[in-house]
């Protein structure tokens, strides 16, 4: 397998704080990598890293085996397809403009852009006869989502990064997204870098789970080297699927 994305002894400061240190990761054409851990422990900043936001104090990002500073800004950010939480959709824009932005950036013929919009929001779940002229006022939380993950596909990217998408929809909607999230990436067949601080939604969707502490990536493991594994850490997170309430 090749890697479309690699960290080389990354690292990344804030003055004198350290966010990310030392972090070397290759994400495999085609897998879901989960980017696990507690709030503060560098899991966003590393996305950022990768869609060039902001770049490494020391080592390198490779996307597509260029370093990100090599790249041209706005065409490194078209190539990846950003999906955060609430959607972040722009709430002047109807369902049909969020989802054809970056292919009308890019300058795509009209007809080419309302039909691929069309076969998107149909594959995620939206009619578009039904959704086509709604703004994200007039959709639920777990629509607006769905129009996230259409618009981030619209142009193709080879590359998705998901920060923490469905961290604000209740439970079952939550449930629902998630599994339709690995319905989109066998249909689709896209690398995806996914951010998370629930360990069962990383089981779920991860093809590899990488646990950061501390501002690095203290283990690499598929789900079942997860599930097995004697790490503190991981124990820790695994003992949160065991917590019943007392009766």
């Amino acid at each position: 397998m090749t890697a479309l994305v690699s960290f080389r002894n990354v690292s990344y400061r804030i003055g004198e704080r350290e966010i990310l240190r030392g972090i070397n990761l290759d994400v495999e054409e085609g897998e879901t990598v989960v980017l696990l851990g507690r709030s503060g422990s560098g899991k966003t900043t590393a996305l950022r890293l990768v869609n060039g936001m902001v770049f490494p104090a020391d080592g390198q990002v490779l996307v597509e085996g260029k370093p990100t500073p090599a790249w041209d800004p706005i065409r490194l950010k078209r190539r990846i397809g950003y999906v955060i939480q609430e959607a972040g959709l722009f709430p002047h824009f109807t369902v049909a403009a969020n989802v054809g932005l970056v292919p009308r950036l890019e300058g795509k013929p009209p007809e080419a852009i309302a039909l691929r919009a069309r076969e998107l929001l149909e594959q995620v779940g939206l009619p578009a006869e039904e959704f086509w002229s709604r703004h994200p006022r007039e959709l639920s939380g777990g629509q607006r989502q769905r129009v996230g993950v259409a618009r981030a596909l619209a142009a193709d990217p080879p590359l998705l990064l998901f920060d923490e998408p469905f961290g604000a929809l209740d439970p079952v909607t939550r449930l629902g997204l998630e599994r339709q999230f690995l319905g989109w990436r066998r249909e689709f067949r896209k690398t995806s870098i996914f951010v998370t601080h629930d360990v069962r939604e990383a089981l779920l969707v991860g093809s590899r789970i990488g646990v950061l502490r501390n501002g690095s990536v203290q283990s690499l493991l598929t789900p079942q080297e997860f599930i097995h594994s004697p790490d503190p850490e991981i124990r820790t997170f695994l003992a949160t699927l065991e917590w019943r309430p007392e009766e």
